[in-house]
């Protein structure tokens, strides 16, 4: 696993923040905010990694998600016992550290102020874990682009380029290497299920719960899930 740590916090692409190895100082609490979501993301993995039947893997990490936890489908509010949902014991099994700095210009909203950020996907993806009465140690999350692609604004997403989705696919080979071999792999999106697909991997293709696509998600979780 360390292995696998110190390969992501080796990247660096331009238009791409790594939340392990890279301080924002417009939107990052202090300095320490790199190890704290590498710690995250370490205590996140442990009990998952050779444990796992279910691996889902979106598309990359986003600016209200994993941006600031360091954990793949992930948002601050869980971490933080702020979620109406989701709690952090499901998650860390214990409450996780914020690195969102509250009193950051791009911050839009006073529940993102006091509560840390907030990822809608992030909600309908544990969602369906915890609603199928799933041990949450028995799914793993990542995403195919495991970085968070930006525009101008560190408070934006983009859609990873080709390249950069062929840059993550070697992420997600080393994630599922340490995976046991009857791991049943799901892509959320399709550029996720394209880029598993396209390099041999038996990825089931889901909806991606944005934009009207939750309740199918829901229905195709459901199903994969028994």
């Amino acid at each position: 696993m360390e292995e696998l740590i110190d390969k992501l916090c080796a990247y660096h692409h331009p238009g791409v923040f790594n939340p392990w190895s890279e301080y924002d100082v417009s939107c990052d609490i202090s300095p320490d905010a790199p190890a704290i979501r590498c710690q995250q993301l370490r205590e996140y993995l442990a009990p998952r990694l050779t444990r796992a039947r279910i691996v889902l893997i979106a598309e990359a990490a986003g600016y209200q998600g994993c941006r600031f936890t360091g954990i793949p489908i992930t948002c601050e509010r869980m971490l933080l016992d702020e979620h109406k949902q989701i709690h952090a014991d499901v998650i860390l099994g214990h409450r996780g550290q914020r690195t969102s700095r509250p009193d950051s210009a791009f911050m839009t909203s006073r529940p993102q102020r006091e509560k840390g950020m907030n990822e809608p996907t992030d909600t309908y993806v544990w969602g369906a874990i915890v609603d199928n009465g799933l041990d949450p140690r028995d799914v793993l999350l990542w995403n195919i682009f495991p970085f968070h692609p930006h525009k101008t604004s560190p408070f934006s997403n983009r859609t990873p380029t080709d390249s950069e989705l062929a840059d993550g696919l070697v992420y997600a080979k080393a994630l599922l290497s340490y995976c046991r071999p009857d791991i049943r792999l799901a892509a959320i999106g399709r550029k996720s299920a394209e880029t598993l697909q396209n390099a041999g991997f038996p990825a089931i293709a889901m909806r991606h719960p944005a934009n009207g696509g939750a309740g199918l998600f829901r229905e195709q979780f459901t199903r994969f899930s028994r």
